[in-house]
């Protein structure tokens, strides 16, 4: 499991598959819809195999604990992006109705204006990935952890809670020590949390999902609704990935949305797309390539998503920066969640990769204390270390 945890396509493929493997007990599938689950389930052995033969893997646990990033310039810049996420939430929450409160259903409604506060708040899940690693005082760690945590349940955006949790889970099992095993039982109540978090939420916003018609296999119907809203989750985009598969639509509109901005809505909902029902409109992160491009527009997509996450590990080798570990853990969280709806090939991921790179180059133009008073910081070695850390860096 740890050699499996640095395979760079675990983060893409195994998700996948896993969805597919659901996808396939949830369901009773039409005639001809198989063919577009095997395809997803084809790729993802592909990308795979190539993976284990010759790809790079992600750092060793070592690396990632050596890593010392409280008082380092990387520790500082990351604080202060902090401290502006944390100002963008609390405008989000003062200034506009919270959802959880006032309207549970208006999910993914905006009010004017509040869309580009959103566009920083919906970087919360940073927020206890820097408290862990940045953060010297508990207080302030454990503020960052709160918050991060507690604002996309209040304004009911179960992605950015499922991020942040997510973020928790790999620091936790790369900064452990190597002599330990896996922290399994912190990581299974982390993900525990998620699914109550994700079934309650669905349930406010939505209310009961008994309406859906599908054709649900027996599994699907005797479980109770909770576990319901997550095997709806995961499996409705591999089924409507492979409904538009079997139906051979084509329309190209979706994916120019997506890709060139102000172009159109990125909605599926209310839309001419021949969904088998209405209501449920993910489709994978491929479905728009599927649309626009066909079955071989799919495959090379996901290559594509494959490429993407490998650079995004060359980034942490060998020292694994401070921004090259954000950069990653979007980019691994996206691929995830690629069997549920687009989430990679999006501008919003651009504009924080670039985000991300400019920091870092902030962070290396910035005086180097450390440096220059390495005596001091010697004597005072015990006031760096801000979450399981053994040796420092620069």
């Amino acid at each position: 499991m740890k050699r499996l945890l640095r395979l760079p396509s675990t983060y893409l493929c195994l998700p996948m598959l896993l969805a597919c493997g659901i996808t396939l007990l949830t369901y009773d599938l039409p005639e001809g819809y198989g063919q577009g689950i095997l395809l997803l389930v084809f790729a993802s052995l592909g990308i795979m195999l190539a993976d284990v033969c010759c790809a790079p893997r992600l750092p060793a646990p070592w690396r990632f604990r050596e890593r010392t990033y409280a008082g380092t310039r990387e520790g500082f810049v990351a604080l202060a992006f902090a401290g502006v996420v944390v100002v963008f939430c609390l405008l989000d929450l003062l200034l506009y109705p919270v959802p959880l409160i006032s309207n549970p259903s208006s999910y993914a409604t905006l009010e004017p204006g509040r869309e580009h506060l959103r566009h920083i708040s919906d970087m919360c899940w940073i927020l206890p990935v820097i408290g862990l690693l940045c953060a010297r005082h508990p207080a302030l760690r454990s503020g960052l952890i709160v918050i991060g945590l507690a604002f996309p349940v209040m304004v009911i955006d179960r992605n950015r809670i499922f991020a942040g949790l997510f973020s928790i889970a790999f620091v936790l099992a790369f900064r452990r020590d190597e002599a330990r095993p896996l922290p399994w039982k912190a990581i299974a109540l982390l993900g525990l949390i998620g699914c109550v978090v994700f079934s309650v939420l669905g349930t406010l916003r939505s209310g009961s999902i008994e309406h859906v018609t599908l054709p649900f296999g027996d599994l699907y119907r005797s479980a109770p609704q909770g576990v319901k809203w997550l095997l709806l989750y995961v499996s409705a985009g591999p089924y409507n990935f492979a409904a538009m598969l079997a139906k051979h639509y084509t329309n190209t509109d979706f994916l120019l949305h997506q890709l060139v901005p102000g172009s159109g809505a990125l909605a599926t909902a209310d839309t001419d797309i021949p969904l088998d029902a209405i209501n449920i409109n993910v489709g994978t992160e491929y479905l728009p390539f599927l649309m626009a491009w066909g079955a071989g527009g799919a495959v090379v997509a996901m290559v594509a998503a494959y490429a993407l996450l490998l650079w995004c590990v060359r980034r942490l080798r060998p020292a694994v920066p401070l921004f090259g570990l954000l950069m990653f853990l979007r980019i691994a969280y996206v691929s995830v969640m690629s069997p549920f709806a687009p989430q990679i090939f999006i501008w919003m991921n651009g504009g924080f990769l670039a985000l991300c790179l400019l920091l870092q180059l902030l962070a290396g133009l910035l005086p180097n204390r450390r440096a220059a008073m390495p005596s001091l910081l010697s004597d005072h070695h015990h006031e760096l270390p801000a979450w399981q850390t053994t040796t420092k860096s620069t």
